[in-house]
């Protein structure tokens, strides 16, 4: 006989753990108590060696399957002959922290009750068990139990409370337990708030849809905006009002038979699609496309994604539509969560609301995620995956906060070994975004009791992130933004020492003041040096270049030819207002709201604009990705290009890339082969000089990072010569490529150097 206490890390709370463990120990006879605290699990059991033993070996080849141990901590204690095995209450709040489970997309078992007629919890939007349902979105504090979400306010009935106490029930100790008597319930609203009576509220929703109305329904982490995905009219309708030009939406199909009636997808694909974390996934569009054009225009592919919720699900199958999913906000806003919020904000755009009375704690946005070479590479990381951890491959002295670069904002904070990067926020642009990223901040360093004494920021001092830190009266260490790109990826890969980091970006603040954007860096988590980039062009008119992709081409081509190029006779050149041009002469002379910039992704916008795909653009990065799409497959011709040496550092000049594309222009050479012939350029430029820095430093591992690398024709053009030539090519997985991975960068330089007590 002995007696063990059992200590239980991970994520372990509300993913049925306790009562697992109540079940094993009932059926070895062992005797003792389970209860959650703000560690994780804490177990102690009493009963004969070779039962516990059993025990021991069964935790970990049985636990459940949402629940990740990461650590067990086994003491042994003096007989006290308990007599029984219970789930005790949890304990109390202490200095500890407990990892969290994501929310988690309904499983099978509630799916087969949703739709039996002879099950109580028959079609009931709210069904849900210890393997799936609300989770992160719920949760107000810790340790994770009903009285600290927001389902505190719904008493369970005796039938349900009778589940929940119940060790052999799926819903045993299930947190949001409830049914149609004592839980949650639908309403419908028009735009005004007037309540609609409806017997069925999902059938009524289904009906509105089907007349080609904008439905708001609030989801899981927020509200989307739906609408019949093959009805041309509602989508257009929908663009008009949401004030969303040509953004792709995404949609939301019921299965994965209606998934392959528009798109095509492989194994990893669907794999994805069905995983419990359910992200919009970025499938390869079927030709022809039956979905209306406005919904995905001048794109190769469809974001995607498969019903997570039982309200998803009831809808889908009723209406049978593909229906757009996009999410339930203005243009540049964050998603709306509350009720009262979504009629104040939504009201101009949706024709109905499907609401609901249990509340969302924590907005999050849906993840989007696509496949390279076979493995997941996330672009946006928030519902479903948030707030699993990231494991660090070393423990952090003290608790860190980073905050994040401006666009596709997420912050992260440490502890320990574990990085938490956050949901993404967005934009940091407006003040809602500004409450949304502090909120968010606060709830994370109550989640995981984390009081930071060290703040990293980006160098840029006019982003509202590096605003932030500069008012807190902790420690700050400004982070280089190219450098967080590659030691994000160096962590999502877990790998560290010096590698030749590959950033390319739309920009980011450089160490001499400049916008730097397409740079080669020698780096580790402590340092780096620049060691090549692009040569520097002038963006004329600063921002407005960016939204305005013809002063880019214009810059470039100025920079090559000067007062020759209005005698270059090509389209660009005689469609381009004259006093414009003038105008953005004088101010790239005289040196006014003209930086300079080394940035890969305004060389792709200015190619873009040249070519006449993309001269102005709506959202963020358009220009370059439609001259992404237009590229033409297999083709493997380039463009000749040249490679200076200034200060020791290698200097790429792009001049005889224009020069060739002109040439292409004027012998009327297709616009895919010119986009394609670009792309490997790019693609060999990555190539030759990251063979240049490795035979300097002999290095071969290679890392890729920025969103510039979300382009796939780039991205597997430039891994698959890199392989050729023997490097070691290291790609994102789990951590966005794009300034979604930045917070996480920043976190670990900053903590590597209070560790090492370096300074940058």
């Amino acid at each position: 006989m002995k007696r063990l206490e059992i200590r239980i890390k991970g994520i372990v709370q509300g993913v049925g753990f306790r009562p697992f463990i109540y079940t094993l120990a009932n059926r070895y006879s062992l005797k003792g108590f389970v209860l959650n605290d703000n560690e994780g699990v804490k177990i102690e059991i009493e009963g004969e060696d070779f039962l516990i033993e059993k025990f021991l070996k069964n935790l970990q080849d049985e636990a459940p399957p949402l629940s990740k141990i990461e650590k067990i901590i086994i003491q042994e204690l003096p007989l006290v002959n308990y007599t029984d095995f219970t789930i005790k209450p949890s304990a109390g709040k202490t200095e500890k922290f407990v990892l969290i489970s994501p929310d988690i997309a309904t499983c099978e078992e509630c799916l087969k009750e949703l739709f039996d007629p002879q099950d109580r919890r028959y079609r009931y939007p709210f069904i849900n068990c210890t393997n799936c349902g609300p989770r992160f979105t719920i949760i107000m504090d810790i340790p994770y139990d009903r009285e600290r979400t927001t389902m505190k306010d719904f008493t369970m009935c005796e039938r349900c409370r009778a589940e929940y106490e119940d060790p052999s029930s799926r819903r045993f100790h299930a947190q949001p337990n409830c049914c149609p008597q004592c839980g949650p319930h639908l309403e419908i609203m028009d735009h005004t708030g007037n309540i609609i009576k409806a017997d069925d509220p999902i059938q009524k929703i289904c009906e509105f849809l089907h007349e080609g109305k904008i439905v708001a329904i609030k989801g899981l982490g927020g509200f989307h905006l739906a609408c019949d995905a093959q009805n041309h009219q509602a989508v257009s309708t929908l663009r008009k009002r949401k004030g969303r030009e040509e953004k792709p939406f995404a949609v939301m199909a019921k299965d994965i038979d209606t998934v392959k009636s528009f798109c095509r997808l492989n194994e990893v694909e669907e794999k994805l699609l069905l995983s419990e974390k359910r992200p919009i996934v970025l499938l390869r569009k079927k030709d022809p496309d039956p979905l209306a054009p406005g919904v995905a225009p001048n794109q190769r592919y469809h974001g995607v994604m498969l019903p997570y919720t039982p309200l998803h699900h009831l809808i889908l199958q009723e209406s049978g539509l593909i229906l757009v999913m996009t999410s339930g906000n203005l243009c540049e806003e964050p998603i709306c969560f509350k009720n009262e919020e979504a009629l104040s904000r939504l009201g101009g755009i949706a024709d109905y609301f499907l609401m609901h009375n249990r509340d969302i704690y924590m907005r999050c946005d849906d993840s989007v995620s696509r496949c390279f070479n076979g493995k997941e590479m996330i672009l946006r990381r928030s519902r479903g995956y948030v707030p699993d951890p990231i494991k660090l491959p070393f423990k952090s002295d003290v608790h860190i906060l980073a905050c994040g670069a401006e666009l596709k904002n997420t912050f992260c904070v440490i502890r320990e070994d574990y990085a938490f990067l956050s949901h993404h926020i967005g934009d940091l642009e407006n003040l809602e975004t500004l409450v949304a990223f502090k909120k968010g901040i606060e709830h994370f360093k109550k989640l995981f009791s984390i009081d930071p004494v060290v703040v990293a920021h980006d160098m840029h001092p006019e982003y509202l992130s590096t605003k932030y830190a500069r008012e807190l009266p902790i420690k700050q260490v400004p982070v280089q933004h190219h450098h967080a790109h590659i030691v994000s990826c160096m962590v999502d890969n877990g790998i560290t020492g010096k590698v030749i980091g590959v950033a390319f970006d739309g920009l980011g603040y450089g160490s001499d003041g400049k916008l730097w954007g397409g740079e080669f860096l020698v780096a580790d988590f402590a340092n780096f040096k620049r060691v090549a980039h692009f040569k520097y062009i002038p963006m004329p008119g600063g921002v407005k270049a960016i939204v305005e992709p013809w002063r880019m081409a214009f810059s470039y081509l100025y920079d090559i030819y000067g007062d020759q190029i209005f005698d270059l006779g090509i389209d660009f050149v005689r469609e381009i207002d004259r006093g414009l041009c003038n105008a953005l002469l004088a101010l790239i002379k005289k040196g006014i709201n003209s930086p300079l910039t080394s940035s890969a992704g305004r060389l792709f916008d200015g190619v873009s604009a040249l070519l006449g795909i993309r001269r102005n653009i709506s959202y963020e990065g358009q220009a370059a990705i439609e001259l992404e799409m237009l590229a033409e497959e297999g083709y493997t011709g380039r463009y000749n290009y040249e490679l200076e040496n200034q200060n020791s550092k290698i200097i790429i000049n792009p001049a005889k890339i224009f020069q060739g594309i002109i040439n292409d222009l004027n012998q009327k050479v297709k616009t895919s082969v010119i986009s394609a012939k670009f792309h490997n350029t790019i693609a060999e430029i990555i190539c030759e000089v990251v063979l240049k820095i490795a035979s300097e430093y002999g290095l071969k591992r290679v890392v890729l990072s920025g969103g510039v690398f979300q382009n796939m024709v780039l991205l597997k053009t430039a891994v698959d010569k890199l392989h050729e030539m023997n490097f070691e090519v290291y790609t994102h997985n789990r951590v966005p490529p794009n300034d979604g991975g930045i917070s996480l960068g920043q976190a670990v330089i900053a903590a590597q150097l209070m560790k090492t007590g370096n300074e940058l």
